[in-house]
C-alpha cells in the first residue's frame, strides 16, 4: 500500500456505532483515511453510481431497507461496485450469515461487540490486498485461458505427483484429435512417439527432471491421427520445491514438419548435384573419405575411382543448344547409375565429368571391366528431344593399391590425371593411374609454374626462320618462332612448353610478347633500307583470336611501332577460324583493314569446308609440312597429288601458298614446278636467332 489516504465507505444507519467506527479510524487504525458515509444501502448505491470513489467499504448487514438476516445489502453493493472490497459489520446474531457472505465475495466480517483499532486498520488493508491479489489472479487465469486458446504451439503441464498430464486443444488438434479423444495419462503422449525417437525422449526428459539441464527441449516424430508421423518440438521447464524436487512440469509442443523437410532438402540440395539428382563433389569426397578409412584399417580392403569425361561434349552444346545438353548429362546419369551395384556411388562433379567408387573391389580388373561396361552402355545411340546423340568417354581409374592415400582429393586427383592420360591416348578408353602419370603431372604444374615466371623475368627469345620466293631463291621475309631460355634447362623448343601455355591461357600474354618483339624487329629491319620489303609471319593462337579487342590492340600496336602493315602476316589455324563461325570473317576483315596479310597456318589438317574457305578474306594458305615429307616428288603418289591441288586451289581462290618443311633439293624442285610461291625449311636455313637474322638480310642470301 502506498502512503495515500484510504478511502473508506461506511454504510451504516446506527449514529453510535458510525460514531465508534470514525473514532476508531480518527486513531489511526488503518492508518490515514477519508470516509464517506451513508445510512441505507440506498443512499451507498446512489454514492457509488453518482461516481464516489472509494477503497474498501465497510457494510453493516442490518440496514433498514433490506431484509432481516439476508445478504441483500453486500448484494445490492456488488451489483454496482463488483470489484470494490467490502467489510461486513454484524451484530451478535449476525455471524451465520456473515460467513455466507465470505462465500460470495465479502472480504471479512467484524463482530460490533468487540471492534477495535488494530482490528479494523488490520481487516480493512486485508480487504484491500485480497481484492487486488484475486483480482489479479483472476486476470492472470484469463490471460492464461485465452493463451491456451489462442496459442499455436499445444501446451502440455504434468503433475509428476499425480502423474497426469493436462494437454491443451491445440495439443490435441495438431495430432488430429477432438477434445475427447485423449486422456490424461503420460502414455497419451509416449505411446504417440516414434519408436526410433522414444528412447531419446524419455533420456531427455529425465535429464532435466535430475537437474542435469535448465530446460527441457526435444524433437521427435509423433503419430497423427491420420496415420502418417509429423515432426514435433517439445520444450518445458519443471517447477521445484524448496528441497530441488521437481513436482511439476509444464512447456509447449510445436509442429515442426515443414521446418524439418525443409532442412532435409537443403541437406540434400547441398550433397547433390542439382541437374541429374546425383551426389556432387563433396559428398563423393565424403564417401571416398570413409572407404579410405576402412582401407586403413583393413589391409584387404580395396577400392578405386574411375574418373569420366565426355569426349567432345562441348559440341553437342553448340550445336544443339545447352537444353539438350543438359538432358543428356541426365540421360547418361541414368545410364551409369543402372550398371552400378548398390554399395556404389556415382556423383557428378561439374559439367560433363562424372565420378565412380566402387567400394570393396575382389582385384583390380574388376575395375576396368565395370570402366569397358560404362563405355560399351554409352556408346549406345543416346535420343534426346528427337536427336540422336552419339557420345564417347574417356575414363581414368586409380586403384587403392595405387598409393596409401591419406585425403580423398588425393585419390580423386590421381584419376583425373588417369582421365587426362586417356583423353591424350585418343579418347574413347580408359587409363589405370601409375606413379609415373603423378610424376609427369607434377612435371607439367613445375612447367606452368616456370612458365608464369619465365613472363614476368622475360626469359623468352624470338629466332626468325626465312621464308624463301621460290622462283627468284631470295628471301621473302622470316616466320618469328618462340624459345625459352630457362634458367635450368637451357633453350627450349615450342613443343615443351606450349600445349600448357594453352592449356591454362598463358599462350594470350605470351602470344601478344612475341607479336610485339617481331614488330619491333621488323621496324628495325625496314629502318636500315637493306631490309625495306622484307616481311614477319606471327602464328596467332586460337585463345588470342577469341579476344574481343583483338582489332583494337593491333591497331594501337601498329601506331606504337613503325612499320609497313602490309610486311605483317599473322598465321592462324583452319580450327581457330571455324570455332569462332561467321563472327570471324567479320574480325579478318578488320584486320585486313589495317593491311594486314592473313595466311591459314598448317592447311589440310584442318576440318574447314572448300564452300566455306572462298568466303574468308585470306591472303595466302600454308601447306602443312607432313604433306611436304611424305609427297617430295611425283613418286609420293598420293601425297603429292594434294599438294598439287592446295597450290591449285590457291590460285584459283587468288591466295599466295607457302610450304613449309622443306628440307632436299627435290623438295624444292619439285614445289617449284606445280609454281608454289613461297618455301621454308631447312634446306635454307633452320631458325637463326635476330643477329643472325640479320646477317642473311646483309648478306642478300640467296638459294
Amino acid at each position: 500500500m502506498t502512503d495515500r489516504p484510504i478511502r473508506v465507505l461506511i454504510v451504516e444507519d446506527n449514529p453510535d456505532d458510525l460514531r465508534h467506527v470514525l473514532q476508531l479510524l480518527d486513531r489511526g487504525a488503518a492508518g490515514p483515511v477519508t470516509t464517506l458515509t451513508a445510512g441505507s444501502v440506498a443512499e451507498a448505491v446512489d454514492l457509488l453510481h453518482g461516481g464516489a470513489h472509494a477503497d474498501v467499504a465497510l457494510l453493516d448487514l442490518a440496514l433498514p431497507d433490506t431484509t432481516p438476516g439476508s445478504l441483500e445489502a453486500l448484494e445490492r453493493v456488488q451489483a454496482v461496485a463488483p470489484l470494490l472490497p467490502t467489510v461486513l459489520l454484524t451484530g451478535l446474531d449476525d455471524e451465520v450469515v456473515a460467513e455466507e457472505a465470505i462465500r460470495r465475495g465479502a472480504q471479512d466480517y467484524l463482530p460490533k461487540r468487540n471492534l477495535e483499532a488494530p482490528l479494523l486498520g488490520r481487516a480493512l488493508r486485508y480487504a484491500i490486498e485480497r481484492q487486488r491479489a484475486e483480482v489479479a489472479l483472476r486476470e492472470s487465469e484469463e490471460r492464461y485461458a485465452l493463451a491456451v486458446a489462442g496459442a499455436n504451439d499445444g501446451l502440455w503441464d504434468w503433475d509428476l505427483q499425480r502423474d497426469t498430464i493436462y494437454f491443451s486443444p491445440r495439443w490435441k488438434g495438431m495430432l488430429g484429435h477432438g477434445l475427447d479423444e485423449v486422456g490424461e495419462a503420460p502414455q497419451e503422449w509416449f505411446e504417440r512417439v516414434h519408436p526410433d525417437d522414444l528412447l531419446i525422449l524419455r533420456a531427455e526428459i529425465s535429464a532435466h527432471r535430475a537437474g542435469g539441464t535448465p530446460h527441457f527441449k526435444s524433437e521427435h516424430r509423433m503419430l497423427h491421427k491420420d496415420g502418417t508421423y509429423r515432426w514435433m518440438q517439445s520444450r518445458g521447464i519443471a517447477v521445484r520445491d524448496p528441497a530441488g524436487q521437481p513436482y511439476r512440469m509444464a512447456g509447449s509442443m510445436a509442429d515442426i514438419t515443414a521446418r524439418k523437410l525443409a532442412e532435409k532438402r537443403l541437406q540434400h540440395d547441398a550433397f547433390h548435384d542439382s541437374l541429374t539428382g546425383l551426389p556432387n563433389r563433396a559428398l563423393f569426397l565424403d564417401r571416398l573419405g570413409v572407404a579410405l578409412a576402412h582401407a586403413r584399417r583393413r589391409g584387404d580392403h580395396a577400392y578405386a575411382v574411375l574418373f569420366l569425361d565426355l569426349d567432345r561434349f562441348k559440341n553437342v552444346n553448340d550445336s544443339l543448344g545447352h537444353h539438350v545438353g543438359d538432358e543428356l548429362l541426365v540421360a547418361v546419369a541414368r545410364r551409369i547409375e543402372v550398371l552400378l551395384r548398390p554399395g556404389d556411388t556415382v556423383a557428378r562433379l561439374g559439367g560433363d565429368e562424372f565420378a565412380i567408387l566402387l567400394d570393396g573391389v575382389d582385384d583390380p580388373a574388376q575395375a576396368s571391366r565395370v570402366a569397358q561396361r560404362v563405355n560399351r552402355e554409352l556408346s549406345r545411340p543416346f535420343d534426346i528431344q528427337g536427336h540422336e546423340v552419339f557420345v564417347t568417354m574417356s575414363l581414368g581409374i586409380t586403384l587403392s593399391s595405387s598409393a596409401s592415400y591419406e585425403r580423398p582429393e588425393d585419390a580423386l586427383r590421381d584419376a583425373d590425371t588417369a582421365m587426362y592420360r586417356a583423353k591424350a591416348a585418343g579418347k574413347d578408353r580408359h587409363a589405370i593411374f601409375d606413379r609415373a602419370m603423378h610424376e609427369h603431372a607434377v612435371a607439367l604444374l613445375q612447367v606452368e609454374t616456370d612458365l608464369r615466371r619465365a613472363i614476368e623475368r622475360q626469359e623468352f627469345v624470338v629466332h626468325y626462320q626465312p621464308i624463301v620466293e621460290l622462283a627468284s631463291g631470295e628471301i621473302d621475309g622470316f616466320e618469328a618462332l618462340l624459345r625459352w631460355h630457362h634458367p635450368a634447362h637451357g633453350l627450349l623448343q615450342p613443343d615443351s612448353f606450349i600445349a600448357i601455355a594453352e592449356d591454362t591461357g598463358l599462350i594470350v600474354p605470351i602470344g601478344w610478347w612475341v607479336l610485339r618483339e617481331a614488330c619491333r624487329q621488323l621496324a628495325e629491319w625496314q629502318a636500315d633500307g637493306r631490309g625495306r620489303s622484307i616481311a614477319v609471319s606471327v602464328n596467332l593462337s586460337g585463345k588470342q583470336f577469341l579476344q574481343t579487342d583483338l582489332v583494337r590492340r593491333m591497331r594501337r600496336l601498329l601506331r606504337e611501332v613503325p612499320i609497313s602493315p602490309g610486311s605483317l602476316r599473322l598465321e592462324m589455324t583452319e580450327g581457330a577460324i571455324m570455332e569462332q563461325g561467321q563472327a570471324a570473317v567479320a574480325k579478318l576483315l578488320q584486320l585486313r583493314e589495317l593491311g594486314i596479310k592473313l595466311y591459314i597456318d598448317d592447311f589440310g589438317t584442318g576440318y574447314s569446308s572448300l564452300s566455306y574457305l572462298h568466303r574468308l578474306p585470306m591472303d595466302g594458305l600454308k601447306i602443312d609440312r607432313s604433306f611436304i615429307s611424305s609427297g617430295a616428288g611425283a613418286e609420293a603418289g598420293g601425297s603429292s597429288e594434294i599438294v598439287r591441288s592446295i597450290v591449285a586451289l590457291g590460285r584459283t581462290l587468288g591466295m599466295g601458298v607457302a610450304a613449309e618443311g622443306l628440307e632436299t633439293a627435290e623438295q624444292v624442285t619439285h614445289l617449284r614446278g606445280l609454281s608454289c610461291e613461297l618455301g621454308q625449311g631447312f634446306f635454307f636455313s633452320g631458325p637463326v636467332d635476330r643477329s643472325a637474322a640479320g646477317g642473311l638480310i646483309a648478306q642478300h642470301a640467296r638459294w
